[in-house]
């Protein structure tokens, strides 16, 4: 085991492991975890509602790893790949990914087109089975009255000493026993409730808040440290562009430096697009384009603003520019998603206050300020994936090792529940791959995953460290319903259907504060809940 000094919170209670072997190259379609099963005892990844389904897993790159032998007793034979595959609401997809290889054997055509045929009569038909994921999300109904969860506001950064108070929280978080509130889960899941990309409030404290971001902001030299401090607990929509780019590293703290670097960056971007662009119909890069055109129409297909024509020829050049710029990953299916917090942030900057930003159509923006969202969308996301960009090439070995520390964290913080996966043969792997390769994104509203990267940009190394704790909270909030389940069918629904549609800023507040207290409880004592038992 390892533990490092928590200020740069790198390779914490990590397990030294050999690299992965392979050499680099650009890998396709990785929304899914590298598959280590074999046909006969896989079952469905489901792919995220909101997107059309992937076949398997969409990715090129197999881990070949030992399974661990298991003494735990053996799914029941019911829980088979073709019962549950008729569980699940989804088509197949035909043509847009490439069929995996475990373990050198084929997936058989015939129980592909099978399972295709069963799911396709379902939808045509209008008889598709949803009664077991609604009745999955009856069950979590609220213990307490749906009333408004209660704000939880952290006014201050954390701070680093006295760590621990008598209580066994952190004497500037909000104490936290057991499972989180429930009162915001929308118990239907069935329909999706349109909440605001960019919630505004005009009340007093956030027309203070917002004051002293602008008095930092306008000042000559900005104090990072402090404006991260006051970031933390979220940021005014009306500062949060400027803030972000501060933040991100993409805008310097001199303000005499910061309308030249722009221009420049900005400039060069376009420089960038005038000169690759046109290659992306070339043999060498058709199927990298060919990827991106694929998966951008997939992009938020609840918000319209994400379906015009305009905006996904933006994104289309954004993330063809970025995959030519870093050969050793290419394009990897969840760096579009990558992309949307930027877009809608910088987007909110140019759109007239009084419109919908999820409806607003983007032609009436002028070019100019077009081109400014988009050439400050790509570098940003540039910024962000490259203190990440092991979560994307060969073989994926940054996002294999989170899935590992997340297994182990939770043995730590919640041993029913990581027993009660194990027990139902849950492989963390199933399930986090996707949290941790889309940050969240497929798991919550835009408008929470714009709120949560407030906190992940002010924390230090938010996105490559401090998400690994989001996703362990994420888990642990919903611990109690997840026990309740009691076969494997039943526990992959509700993990790939987490009931989140109905969360506001109150449940992202709630859920970074206890992330926060993992993080200075286990960051730099891997150990200690195992030696106090002995």
């Amino acid at each position: 085991m390892q533990s490092l000094d928590p200020q740069n919170g790198k390779n914490f209670w990590k397990k030294n492991s050999k690299s992965v072997p392979g050499s680099m190259r650009a890998v396709y379609g990785a929304m899914h975890p590298p598959i280590t099963r074999s046909p006969n005892d896989y079952h469905l990844t489901r792919r995220p509602r909101e997107g059309p389904p992937h076949p398997l897993t969409g990715g090129q790159q197999i881990m070949s790893s030992p399974r661990k032998e298991s003494t735990q007793k053996k799914p029941e034979p019911s829980d088979s790949f073709q019962d549950y595959q008729e569980s699940v609401n989804d088509a197949w997809d035909c043509g847009d990914d490439e069929f995996c290889v475990i373990s050198d054997v084929k997936i058989s055509n015939r129980m592909v087109q099978s399972a295709a045929l069963s799911v396709i009569n379902s939808h045509r038909s209008g008889q598709m089975p949803t009664s077991n994921l609604a009745e999955l999300h009856q069950q979590i109904q609220p213990s307490i009255a749906p009333t408004e969860a209660p704000a939880v506001e952290v006014t201050t950064y954390p701070p680093v000493n006295n760590i621990h108070s008598s209580a066994g929280v952190l004497p500037c978080m909000p104490a936290i026993e057991g499972v989180l509130p429930l009162s915001r889960l929308d118990p239907s899941a069935a329909v999706i409730h349109r909440t605001p990309v960019i919630s505004t409030s005009g009340n007093e404290r956030d027309m203070v808040k917002q004051e002293k971001f602008l008095e930092l902001i306008s000042s000559n030299s900005t104090n990072l440290m402090e404006l991260r401090k006051l970031s933390w607990s979220g940021i005014a929509p009306p500062v949060r562009a400027v803030t972000w780019r501060l933040l991100n590293g993409y805008l310097p703290a001199n303000a005499e430096r910061r309308e030249d670097t722009l221009k420049r960056k900005r400039e060069e971007y376009w420089s960038f697009v005038k000169q690759y662009y046109d290659t992306r119909h070339e043999d060498i890069y058709q199927d990298t384009f060919r990827q991106i055109h694929i998966d951008i129409p997939r992009m938020s297909p609840l918000v319209p603003l994400f379906q015009q024509t305009i905006v996904q020829e933006m994104f289309e050049r954004i993330l063809y520019i970025w995959a030519i710029r870093h050969p050793a990953s290419g394009y990897v299916q969840g760096i579009n998603d990558l992309v949307t917090p930027f877009f809608i942030v910088f987007l909110h900057e140019v759109v007239p206050r009084e419109e919908k930003l999820d409806t607003y159509d983007v032609e009436l923006i002028a070019e100019e300020d077009r081109a400014v969202v988009e050439a400050d969308s790509f570098w940003c996301m540039s910024k962000l994936l490259d203190g990440i960009q092991d979560n994307y090439t060969f073989a994926q070995p940054g996002i294999q090792t989170k899935v590992q520390q997340l297994g182990e964290l939770m043995k730590r913080i919640d041993v029913s529940l990581h027993q009660h996966l194990e027990r139902h043969e849950i492989d963390y792997l199933q399930f986090s791959f996707r949290w941790f390769n889309n940050l969240l994104m497929r798991e919550m509203p835009l408008g929470c995953t714009v709120r949560l990267w407030d906190t992940l940009h002010a924390e230090p190394d938010g996105f490559s460290h401090f998400v690994l704790y989001v996703c362990a909270a994420f888990l642990k909030y919903f611990s109690q319903h997840l026990m309740a389940q009691r076969d494997f069918q039943g526990l992959m629904l509700l993990l790939q259907n987490l009931p989140t549609s109905s969360w506001s800023d109150s449940e992202i507040s709630l859920l970074v504060a206890e992330a926060f207290r993992l993080k200075y409880m286990f960051a730099d004592a891997p150990n200690h809940l195992q030696a106090s038992k002995k």
